[in-house]
Protein backbone atom coordinates (compact mmCIF):
# COMPACT_ATOMS: atom_id res chain seq x y z
CA UNK A 1 0.00 0.00 0.00
CA UNK A 2 0.95 3.61 -0.78
CA UNK A 3 0.11 7.00 0.80
CA UNK A 4 -0.20 9.57 -2.41
CA UNK A 5 -0.13 13.26 -2.00
CA UNK A 6 -1.41 16.00 -4.62
CA UNK A 7 1.91 17.33 -6.29
CA UNK A 8 -0.11 20.78 -6.78
CA UNK A 9 -2.24 20.04 -3.47
CA UNK A 10 -0.90 19.20 -0.81
CA UNK A 11 -4.54 18.69 0.99
CA UNK A 12 -5.28 15.83 -1.48
CA UNK A 13 -3.81 12.46 -0.84
CA UNK A 14 -5.21 8.97 -1.26
CA UNK A 15 -4.19 5.07 -0.60
CA UNK A 16 -3.54 3.11 -3.45
CA UNK A 17 -3.16 -1.08 -2.97
CA UNK A 18 -0.50 -2.76 -5.07
CA UNK A 19 1.07 -6.02 -5.25
CA UNK A 20 4.53 -6.65 -2.89
CA UNK A 21 7.13 -6.36 -5.30
CA UNK A 22 9.21 -9.69 -6.29
CA UNK A 23 13.28 -8.75 -5.82
CA UNK A 24 15.65 -9.41 -9.38
CA UNK A 25 18.74 -10.86 -8.73
CA UNK A 26 21.13 -8.30 -7.00
CA UNK A 27 17.81 -6.54 -5.54
CA UNK A 28 15.87 -6.84 -2.17
CA UNK A 29 12.44 -5.88 -1.10
CA UNK A 30 12.06 -3.83 2.25
CA UNK A 31 9.09 -3.96 4.49
CA UNK A 32 8.47 -0.82 6.35
CA UNK A 33 7.91 -1.68 9.96
CA UNK A 34 7.38 1.93 10.95
CA UNK A 35 7.93 5.99 10.05
CA UNK A 36 7.61 9.32 11.44
CA UNK A 37 5.85 12.03 10.51
CA UNK A 38 6.82 15.52 11.09
CA UNK A 39 7.05 19.60 9.85
CA UNK A 40 9.73 18.24 7.71
CA UNK A 41 7.79 15.84 5.91
CA UNK A 42 5.52 18.97 4.83
CA UNK A 43 9.11 20.93 3.72
CA UNK A 44 9.93 17.38 1.87
CA UNK A 45 6.24 18.08 -0.12
CA UNK A 46 6.53 22.22 -0.50
CA UNK A 47 10.15 21.62 -1.87
CA UNK A 48 9.95 18.95 -3.92
CA UNK A 49 10.71 19.82 -7.17
CA UNK A 50 12.88 22.33 -6.48
CA UNK A 51 15.10 19.82 -4.41
CA UNK A 52 14.44 16.58 -5.90
CA UNK A 53 11.89 15.01 -3.28
CA UNK A 54 9.43 13.61 -5.23
CA UNK A 55 12.33 11.84 -7.26
CA UNK A 56 13.07 9.22 -4.48
CA UNK A 57 9.99 7.36 -4.89
CA UNK A 58 8.31 7.86 -7.99
CA UNK A 59 4.60 7.64 -8.54
CA UNK A 60 1.75 8.38 -11.18
CA UNK A 61 1.77 11.39 -12.83
CA UNK A 62 0.71 14.50 -10.41
CA UNK A 63 1.22 12.51 -7.44
CA UNK A 64 4.03 11.97 -5.17
CA UNK A 65 5.12 9.88 -2.01
CA UNK A 66 6.33 12.15 0.59
CA UNK A 67 10.12 10.72 2.06
CA UNK A 68 9.89 9.80 5.63
CA UNK A 69 12.39 8.39 7.83
CA UNK A 70 11.79 5.23 9.87
CA UNK A 71 12.57 1.22 10.57
CA UNK A 72 12.12 -1.84 8.20
CA UNK A 73 12.94 -5.08 7.46
CA UNK A 74 14.49 -6.99 4.39
CA UNK A 75 11.70 -9.34 3.52
CA UNK A 76 12.64 -10.89 0.53
CA UNK A 77 16.07 -11.02 -0.61
CA UNK A 78 17.57 -11.76 -4.34
CA UNK A 79 21.80 -10.39 -2.67
CA UNK A 80 23.57 -12.43 -1.59
CA UNK A 81 25.38 -10.58 0.83
CA UNK A 82 21.87 -9.07 2.35
CA UNK A 83 20.04 -11.52 5.03
CA UNK A 84 15.89 -11.80 4.96
CA UNK A 85 15.34 -10.38 8.61
CA UNK A 86 17.75 -7.68 8.57
CA UNK A 87 16.68 -4.52 10.52
CA UNK A 88 17.69 -1.31 8.50
CA UNK A 89 16.94 2.76 9.43
CA UNK A 90 16.80 4.85 6.46
CA UNK A 91 15.07 6.86 3.92
CA UNK A 92 11.61 5.86 2.70
CA UNK A 93 8.54 6.50 0.95
CA UNK A 94 5.35 5.96 3.28
CA UNK A 95 4.25 2.61 2.24
CA UNK A 96 4.54 -1.04 3.25
CA UNK A 97 7.31 -1.98 0.83
CA UNK A 98 9.88 -0.70 -0.93
CA UNK A 99 12.15 -2.65 -3.72
CA UNK A 100 15.76 -1.16 -3.43
CA UNK A 101 19.30 -2.48 -5.34
CA UNK A 102 21.52 -2.62 -2.56
CA UNK A 103 25.34 -2.28 -3.13
CA UNK A 104 28.42 -1.78 -0.80
CA UNK A 105 26.57 -4.55 2.21
CA UNK A 106 28.43 -4.66 5.01
CA UNK A 107 28.59 -4.82 9.02
CA UNK A 108 26.62 -0.97 9.09
CA UNK A 109 24.30 -1.24 6.31
CA UNK A 110 24.55 -0.22 2.27
CA UNK A 111 23.68 2.19 -0.10
CA UNK A 112 20.86 2.01 -2.41
CA UNK A 113 22.08 1.68 -6.03
CA UNK A 114 18.60 2.36 -8.08
CA UNK A 115 19.46 3.83 -10.83
CA UNK A 116 16.62 6.88 -10.29
CA UNK A 117 18.36 7.66 -7.52
CA UNK A 118 22.11 7.78 -8.38
CA UNK A 119 21.93 11.28 -8.78
CA UNK A 120 20.53 12.22 -5.57
CA UNK A 121 22.44 13.28 -2.65
CA UNK A 122 23.75 10.30 -1.27
CA UNK A 123 22.86 11.20 2.45
CA UNK A 124 19.72 10.12 1.94
CA UNK A 125 20.34 6.84 0.13
CA UNK A 126 22.22 5.18 2.80
CA UNK A 127 20.16 2.28 5.30
CA UNK A 128 22.12 1.31 7.98
CA UNK A 129 22.04 -1.47 9.92
CA UNK A 130 19.89 -1.65 13.40
CA UNK A 131 18.88 -3.44 16.42
CA UNK A 132 17.30 -7.23 15.84
CA UNK A 133 14.49 -5.83 18.35
CA UNK A 134 12.81 -2.57 18.35
CA UNK A 135 13.50 -0.36 21.25
CA UNK A 136 11.58 2.42 22.80
CA UNK A 137 14.23 5.18 21.28
CA UNK A 138 13.96 4.30 17.88
CA UNK A 139 11.02 6.30 17.68
CA UNK A 140 12.92 9.29 19.24
CA UNK A 141 15.29 8.16 16.90
CA UNK A 142 12.61 8.02 13.60
CA UNK A 143 11.36 11.54 15.00
CA UNK A 144 14.46 13.29 15.51
CA UNK A 145 17.50 11.54 13.81
CA UNK A 146 17.28 13.12 10.72
CA UNK A 147 16.51 16.22 12.25
CA UNK A 148 18.94 16.75 14.26
CA UNK A 149 21.63 15.65 12.03
CA UNK A 150 20.02 18.84 9.90
CA UNK A 151 20.03 20.91 13.65
CA UNK A 152 24.09 19.39 14.04
CA UNK A 153 25.01 20.92 10.15
CA UNK A 154 23.34 24.20 11.07
CA UNK A 155 25.15 24.88 14.27
CA UNK A 156 28.64 23.81 12.96
CA UNK A 157 27.89 26.15 9.94
CA UNK A 158 27.10 28.65 12.21
CA UNK A 159 30.04 28.02 14.63
CA UNK A 160 32.37 27.81 11.18
CA UNK A 161 31.09 31.17 9.63
CA UNK A 162 31.70 32.84 13.77
CA UNK A 163 28.22 33.32 13.34
CA UNK A 164 28.77 35.86 11.17
CA UNK A 165 29.52 38.68 13.97
CA UNK A 166 26.06 38.04 15.81
CA UNK A 167 25.83 37.43 19.41
CA UNK A 168 22.36 35.68 18.62
CA UNK A 169 20.46 33.33 16.42
CA UNK A 170 17.10 33.79 16.02
CA UNK A 171 15.13 30.81 15.36
CA UNK A 172 11.47 30.62 13.47
CA UNK A 173 8.89 28.41 13.98
CA UNK A 174 10.79 27.82 17.07
CA UNK A 175 8.44 24.72 18.69
CA UNK A 176 9.87 22.77 15.06
CA UNK A 177 11.56 19.85 15.81
CA UNK A 178 14.63 21.66 13.42
CA UNK A 179 14.80 24.75 15.46
CA UNK A 180 14.67 22.55 19.05
CA UNK A 181 17.51 20.68 18.19
CA UNK A 182 19.63 24.00 16.95
CA UNK A 183 18.86 25.91 20.25
CA UNK A 184 19.95 22.79 22.30
CA UNK A 185 23.10 23.16 20.68
CA UNK A 186 23.55 26.51 20.64
CA UNK A 187 22.91 25.94 24.28
CA UNK A 188 26.30 24.69 24.63
CA UNK A 189 28.10 27.63 23.08
CA UNK A 190 29.71 30.62 24.95
CA UNK A 191 28.99 34.18 23.94
CA UNK A 192 25.67 33.30 21.68
CA UNK A 193 21.66 33.86 22.67
CA UNK A 194 18.97 31.86 20.92
CA UNK A 195 16.01 33.53 20.58
CA UNK A 196 12.97 31.66 19.46
CA UNK A 197 9.82 32.88 17.56
CA UNK A 198 6.77 30.72 17.55
CA UNK A 199 2.95 31.94 17.55
CA UNK A 200 0.79 32.60 20.85
CA UNK A 201 -0.42 29.22 21.28
CA UNK A 202 3.43 27.59 21.79
CA UNK A 203 4.83 30.48 23.55
CA UNK A 204 4.48 28.89 26.94
CA UNK A 205 5.32 25.31 25.72
CA UNK A 206 8.79 27.09 24.58
CA UNK A 207 9.59 28.73 27.26
CA UNK A 208 9.13 25.94 29.10
CA UNK A 209 11.89 23.69 27.40
CA UNK A 210 14.64 25.76 28.83
CA UNK A 211 16.28 26.18 25.52
CA UNK A 212 15.79 29.68 24.58
CA UNK A 213 17.80 32.58 26.07
CA UNK A 214 14.46 34.51 24.88
CA UNK A 215 11.20 33.74 23.43
CA UNK A 216 9.04 36.10 21.55
CA UNK A 217 5.77 35.65 19.62
CA UNK A 218 5.24 37.15 15.70
CA UNK A 219 3.47 39.89 16.84
CA UNK A 220 6.55 40.86 19.25
CA UNK A 221 9.11 40.84 16.82
CA UNK A 222 9.37 44.31 17.07
CA UNK A 223 10.04 43.81 20.97
CA UNK A 224 13.33 42.03 19.94
CA UNK A 225 16.94 43.67 20.72
CA UNK A 226 18.57 44.98 17.59
CA UNK A 227 21.91 44.11 18.25
CA UNK A 228 23.51 42.08 15.38
CA UNK A 229 21.35 38.75 14.88
CA UNK A 230 21.52 36.03 12.82
CA UNK A 231 17.86 34.80 11.37
CA UNK A 232 17.16 30.58 10.90
CA UNK A 233 13.73 30.41 9.86
CA UNK A 234 12.32 26.85 9.75
CA UNK A 235 8.58 28.49 8.63
CA UNK A 236 9.03 29.63 5.15
CA UNK A 237 6.94 32.61 6.22
CA UNK A 238 7.36 35.21 3.96
CA UNK A 239 5.33 37.84 6.13
CA UNK A 240 7.58 37.00 8.61
CA UNK A 241 10.82 37.22 7.14
CA UNK A 242 9.98 40.56 6.00
CA UNK A 243 9.13 41.77 10.05
CA UNK A 244 12.26 40.63 10.84
CA UNK A 245 14.42 42.17 8.17
CA UNK A 246 12.78 45.54 8.53
CA UNK A 247 13.24 45.54 12.56
CA UNK A 248 16.73 44.38 12.13
CA UNK A 249 17.79 45.88 8.86
CA UNK A 250 21.81 46.32 8.36
CA UNK A 251 21.87 44.84 11.99
CA UNK A 252 20.65 41.57 10.29
CA UNK A 253 23.92 39.74 9.68
CA UNK A 254 22.73 36.76 7.47
CA UNK A 255 19.56 35.24 6.88
CA UNK A 256 19.31 30.91 6.62
CA UNK A 257 15.74 29.60 5.22
CA UNK A 258 16.03 25.86 6.15
CA UNK A 259 12.22 24.86 5.95
CA UNK A 260 8.58 25.61 5.54
CA UNK A 261 6.77 24.64 7.96
CA UNK A 262 3.88 27.65 7.49
CA UNK A 263 3.76 26.49 3.64
CA UNK A 264 0.88 28.13 3.23
CA UNK A 265 2.87 31.38 3.68
CA UNK A 266 6.22 30.55 1.68
CA UNK A 267 5.29 32.08 -1.49
CA UNK A 268 3.50 35.69 -0.45
CA UNK A 269 5.23 38.44 -1.07
CA UNK A 270 7.06 39.47 2.08
CA UNK A 271 7.80 43.47 1.10
CA UNK A 272 11.31 45.06 1.79
CA UNK A 273 13.68 43.08 2.37
CA UNK A 274 16.75 45.22 3.87
CA UNK A 275 19.64 43.78 5.29
CA UNK A 276 21.48 40.14 3.49
CA UNK A 277 19.24 38.41 0.77
CA UNK A 278 17.97 34.70 2.64
CA UNK A 279 19.78 32.11 1.58
CA UNK A 280 18.69 28.38 2.01
CA UNK A 281 20.65 25.86 3.36
CA UNK A 282 20.71 22.63 1.96
CA UNK A 283 21.97 20.11 4.38
CA UNK A 284 23.59 17.34 2.03
CA UNK A 285 25.59 20.05 0.82
CA UNK A 286 26.95 20.66 4.34
CA UNK A 287 27.58 16.84 5.38
CA UNK A 288 29.23 16.86 1.85
CA UNK A 289 31.68 19.11 2.67
CA UNK A 290 32.03 18.05 6.51
CA UNK A 291 32.56 14.14 5.00
CA UNK A 292 35.64 15.73 2.58
CA UNK A 293 37.04 17.91 6.07
CA UNK A 294 36.26 15.16 8.64
CA UNK A 295 36.96 12.07 6.59
CA UNK A 296 34.50 9.14 6.51
CA UNK A 297 32.63 8.44 9.38
CA UNK A 298 33.71 11.73 10.84
CA UNK A 299 30.32 13.40 10.62
CA UNK A 300 28.35 10.59 11.77
CA UNK A 301 30.87 10.14 15.02
CA UNK A 302 30.24 13.87 16.18
CA UNK A 303 26.60 13.84 15.60
CA UNK A 304 25.99 10.68 17.00
CA UNK A 305 28.33 11.88 20.40
CA UNK A 306 25.78 15.23 20.14
CA UNK A 307 23.30 12.77 20.28
CA UNK A 308 23.26 11.43 23.72
CA UNK A 309 22.52 14.20 25.91
CA UNK A 310 19.74 15.72 23.12
CA UNK A 311 18.24 12.16 23.41
CA UNK A 312 18.12 12.30 27.22
CA UNK A 313 16.88 15.86 26.81
CA UNK A 314 13.78 14.69 24.60
CA UNK A 315 12.64 12.02 27.36
CA UNK A 316 11.98 14.28 29.50
CA UNK A 317 9.05 15.84 27.12
CA UNK A 318 8.37 14.34 23.89
CA UNK A 319 4.96 12.43 23.58
CA UNK A 320 5.02 9.67 20.90
CA UNK A 321 1.98 9.08 19.33
CA UNK A 322 1.69 5.85 17.43
CA UNK A 323 -0.57 4.82 14.83
CA UNK A 324 -1.12 2.57 12.43
CA UNK A 325 -3.22 2.01 8.55
CA UNK A 326 -4.44 4.91 6.81
CA UNK A 327 -6.80 6.47 8.62
CA UNK A 328 -4.17 7.19 11.36
CA UNK A 329 -1.64 8.23 8.50
CA UNK A 330 -3.64 10.73 6.65
CA UNK A 331 -5.05 12.14 9.89
CA UNK A 332 -1.70 12.82 11.27
CA UNK A 333 -0.31 14.21 7.93
CA UNK A 334 -3.44 16.61 7.38
CA UNK A 335 -3.09 17.85 11.11
CA UNK A 336 0.68 18.53 9.95
CA UNK A 337 -0.15 20.20 7.14
CA UNK A 338 -2.60 22.32 8.32
CA UNK A 339 -0.32 22.97 11.33
CA UNK A 340 -2.52 21.46 13.91
CA UNK A 341 -0.19 19.28 15.74
CA UNK A 342 0.76 20.00 19.17
CA UNK A 343 4.59 20.98 19.51
CA UNK A 344 5.08 18.49 22.23
CA UNK A 345 3.65 15.56 19.71
CA UNK A 346 5.68 13.36 17.93
CA UNK A 347 3.86 10.68 14.64
CA UNK A 348 5.43 7.40 14.05
CA UNK A 349 3.13 5.51 11.70
CA UNK A 350 3.15 2.77 10.16
CA UNK A 351 0.88 1.12 7.00
CA UNK A 352 1.05 -2.47 6.92
CA UNK A 353 0.45 -4.22 3.29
Amino acid sequence: MDFLVKRDDLRQCRFEAAAVPEPAPGQAVLEIESFSLTSNNVTYAVMGDAMSYWRFFPAEEGWGRVPVWGFANVAASAHEDLKEGTRLYGYYPPSSHLLVVPQGVGAGGFTEGSPHRAELPAVYNSYVRASDEPSADEDRQALFRPLFGTSFLIDDFLDDSDFFDAGSVVLGSASSKTALGIAFLLGRREGVKAIGLTSPGNAEFVRGLGVYDQVATYDEIDSLPDTPAVYVDMSGDAGVRGEVHRHYGDALAYDCVVGASHWDKAFADPGPLPGPAPEFFFAPDRFRKRREDWGPGGVESRVRDAWGPFEDWLSGWLDVVRGSGPDDVERAYLELVDGHTAPATGYVMSLPG
